[in-house]
Formats: C-alpha cells, sequence, structure tokens
C-alpha cells in the first residue's frame, strides 16, 4: 500500500493538474527513484479510463534535465538529435506528467556549457512543442518532483525533513488537497484582476530598478496545473519594453549549474550586460544560445507561503512567497508572449525588504505582500 501522502500527491496530479478522462494517453516521464509515485500514478490513471505509458530512466540519463550520459559521451549529431518517443508523445498524447526525479542533481557541474547549449537547442523543439499545444488546450502537462536524499541534500535537510517540506508545499497533508489549489485560484484571481488592462509595472528595491510593460498581455493564475508545488501568476511581458537592472538573490540554477550573483541590464527589452559571481562563462554562453534568448518570456511573482526558503530546485524557489522572478528565452503563448528561444531559464529576486512594485503609477505589491486597495489582500 502506498504512503498516503503519495496517494493522495497522485489524486492531485491525476484529478487537478492533468484532469484525466477516458481515453486520454499519458506520458509519465520519471527515474527509477520515483517508483512509488509512478505505480501510484498508473493505477489512478487506469481508474480514469486512461492509457499510462511509462517512460522511466536512470538517473544520469534523465531527460530534460540530467543528462550526463549523453552530454558525456555523445558525439555532435547525438547531441543535435530530438529524442524520437519523446518528440511523437508530445506531438500526439494528451497529457504529460514529468517527476524531477534526480539522485544527484548537480551531476552536470562540469559538462562544457557549449556542449549543454547545442542539446539546448535540439530539446528546444519538444519545449516548442509543449508550450504551443499547451496553449491550445489540446495537451495537458505538469512538471513536479519526487523527494530524493539528492533534493534532500542541496536544501540542506534531512530526507524525512525534506519530504515533510515537500508534501507540505503541495499540501498533500490536507483532507482535500484539490479543493485547497481551487481556493487558492480564487485569492491569487483577485490580483489578476486588478492587474486587467494595466500597463507599465516598475520594480525598485534594493536588488531591482527595472520598468517593463505588460500592456495587452495576460497574466495567468498558476495554482498546479502546470507545476507542482504552485503558487504564482505569471505572464509575458512586451518583449522590447524592459529597461534597467535587477541582481538576483538566489542562485540561477539551469541544467544543473548554479550561477551566483547573476545580475542583467536590458535595454528596450535585450540584456545587453550580464554578469555574475559564479559561472559567469556559462550565463553568457546560454544567453547566446539564439535570437530570444537574451528577452523575457515570463514576468511572474510568487505567492506560495509554505515554501519560505531556497532549496536549489526551481520548481520550488520560483514560487517563494515575497519574490518574483523572470525567465530568459521561450514565452508562454497563452500569455501573449512572443518570445521564442530553446531556452527557457527562471532566475528570482527577494522582494521582503524595502522593495515595491508600481502598476500605472499606483501601488501594487510592497515588501513581499500585495497591497492593491490600500491594504494587504494576500
Amino acid at each position: 500500500m502506498a504512503e498516503p501522502r503519495v496517494t493522495k500527491f497522485a489524486k492531485v496530479l491525476v484529478e487537478h493538474s492533468t484532469r484525466i478522462v477516458a481515453g486520454d494517453r499519458v506520458l509519465i516521464e520519471a527515474t527509477t527513484a520515483a517508483e512509488p509515485l509512478v505505480r501510484e500514478l498508473i493505477i489512478q490513471i487506469l481508474q480514469k479510463g486512461g492509457h499510462p505509458h511509462p517512460l522511466i530512466m536512470l538517473p544520469d540519463f534523465n531527460y530534460p534535465d540530467h543528462e550526463e550520459l549523453l552530454l558525456t559521451y555523445g558525439n555532435d549529431a547525438q547531441l543535435g538529435f530530438v529524442p524520437s518517443l519523446f518528440k511523437l508523445a508530445y506531438d500526439q498524447f494528451e497529457s504529460r506528467i514529468r517527476i524531477h526525479s534526480a539522485s544527484n542533481p548537480r551531476d552536470m557541474n562540469l559538462i562544457d556549457p557549449a556542449r549543454m547549449q547545442k542539446r539546448g537547442v535540439a530539446k528546444g523543439a519538444i519545449t516548442e512543442v509543449q508550450f504551443r499545444r499547451g496553449a491550445e488546450g489540446v495537451f495537458k502537462w505538469v512538471t513536479t518532483l519526487f523527494p530524493t536524499t539528492g533534493y534532500a541534500q542541496d536544501a540542506g535537510m534531512s530526507l524525512r525533513q525534506y519530504e515533510d517540506f515537500f508534501y507540505g508545499a503541495v499540501h498533500a497533508n490536507e483532507d482535500d488537497p484539490v479543493a485547497y489549489w481551487k481556493g487558492t485560484a480564487v485569492n491569487q484571481q483577485k490580483a489578476i484582476d486588478w492587474l486587467t488592462d494595466k500597463s507599465q509595472v516598475v520594480m525598485r528595491g534594493p536588488n531591482v530598478d527595472l520598468t517593463l510593460s505588460i500592456q495587452g498581455r495576460k497574466f495567468m493564475n498558476s495554482t498546479g496545473l502546470n507545476n507542482m508545488p504552485d503558487g504564482e501568476i505569471f505572464t509575458g511581458p512586451v518583449e522590447d519594453s524592459v529597461n534597467g537592472w535587477v541582481k538576483f538573490t538566489y542562485p540561477a540554477i539551469y541544467e544543473g549549474v548554479a550561477v551566483e550573483g547573476a545580475e542583467l541590464t536590458f535595454v528596450r527589452g535585450r540584456v545587453e550586460q550580464a554578469k555574475a559571481e559564479k559561472n559567469q562563462d556559462f550565463l553568457i554562453k546560454m544567453l547566446e544560445t539564439d535570437s530570444g534568448s537574451r528577452y523575457l518570456g515570463e514576468y511572474a511573482i510568487g505567492t506560495n507561503a509554505d515554501i519560505n526558503r531556497f532549496t536549489g530546485h526551481i520548481l520550488f524557489d520560483e514560487k517563494i512567497g515575497g519574490t518574483f522572478h523572470m525567465a530568459l528565452g521561450a514565452g508562454y503563448p497563452e500569455t501573449g508572449s512572443h518570445n521564442k528561444s530553446a531556452i527557457h531559464w527562471d532566475m528570482i529576486c527577494d522582494m521582503r525588504t524595502d522593495s515595491e512594485i508600481l502598476v500605472d503609477g499606483e501601488l501594487f505589491y510592497k515588501n513581499g505582500k500585495f497591497a492593491f486597495g490600500e491594504k494587504v489582500l494576500m
């Protein structure tokens, strides 16, 4: 019998995130470490009348984030090859559940950035399909995680502590976690409604002095349909509108490489200056991936108060309550974003001290809390 929290968590993924119905073909991406969750997902998908297709990988050959073996031993043709099974599923299936479950999240640290860039271009073909079919409403995808010792070590916790943290963040401890996430959607919609038809965003604080436009763009209410854990509102900023400077207060981790102290300066939407305290060469190399990699595809505010510390995994960290994050590269078409790129790299900045966000000259957010309507709402 599965651990009760695993059973409840699988229910959230099947009933809330991917909304499986009879006939749905579901790709399950995971490693051998996630066996308890994969087993429970298969059972619940079958009970809904769906067709589970588990694609179980080795922890060090784990598409798309931990392809250490391919990046170490593959030639240029192999690095540029688009994985056939994944491409078929993303093109044709109704759903995909990806479970990050690496045993060593840092296994990519010594890989040549040029090889990672080449591999990223190939994977971009699959990302494009995911975003496009997702926006069309014909591909129900969710990305999540299963607790491993490696993730626990990155977060500075024991495995048991990390499991408790994880199941708290996804609210598998609730009597009815699906109802919890539906309630979160109602609360976050208040902020989204206030932002409707607004235009200019100004962010000020110790680590940011930035302006951007959201005119004609749509904010999305992110409460577990594509990510779990979740808790954010996000949009795609007008591509050429971003101006100013930001220093990201947490390490920006991409493909297992941590760029620390990253600072970006934008001019008319494009990153014109970039530096970092650690792994600056990697940052610059990723910015050179393609014509869209120096522009923003996403601007978002994290709202999950149960994620109150940095863990080293973007799935959690971008949702930290009191932060905003921006993603270089590919944007989500449903927000109105036109930016296309092989990368989508989220970077996080804390806004909980001496910081504010103004929208069309009105206070929207202050010191990590929504503050529109002259009072803190959330």
